[in-house]
């Protein structure tokens, strides 16, 4: 089983999709999104690209990190994100006297009946109810 896979908590369908590439980030903009800012730049990467390698245990060099999107919302951030060594998966980060800190990570399919418990789900973790309902919003599309 994928790193993604050990570490997370499953509340949808146990099946990966990899959507790489194949959405587009304008995909992402809509009502559930708003107030949420979602962009992947070259910036944005440079800065994720660490934060995701660093977490988790099978390393990576950051610069293979492939970003979906990247979702921004008050001090917490949720990044789209496939790497060599997992499944795709959504890492939510906090960020803490400046420095944004991993806090978990969801993987896995869903569908838009799900939402609801992706939203409560993220909202647990501590993010801003904007966050929590654009990631829901980004991983039933």
């Amino acid at each position: 089983m994928s790193e993604f896979g050990d570490l997370v908590r499953r509340h949808a369908k146990p099946v990966m999709i990899g959507l790489a590439g194949l959405i587009p980030t304008s995909a992402f903009a809509n009502d559930a999104c708003d107030g949420v800012k979602v962009e992947v730049t070259k910036a944005r990467k440079q800065e994720y690209a660490p934060l995701v390698a660093s977490a988790m245990d099978n390393k990576f060099k950051p610069a293979r990190a492939k970003f979906i999107t990247i979702l921004e919302s008050g001090n917490w951030s949720a990044a789209y994100v496939s790497t060599p060594v997992s499944d795709d998966g959504v890492m939510f980060f906090q960020t803490v006297d400046g420095k944004k800190q991993f806090r978990d990570v969801w993987g896995g399919y869903a569908d838009p009946s799900e939402k609801p418990g992706l939203v409560s789900w993220a909202k647990k973790l501590g993010a801003p109810e904007k966050l929590a309902r654009c990631f829901a919003e980004t991983v039933t599309e």
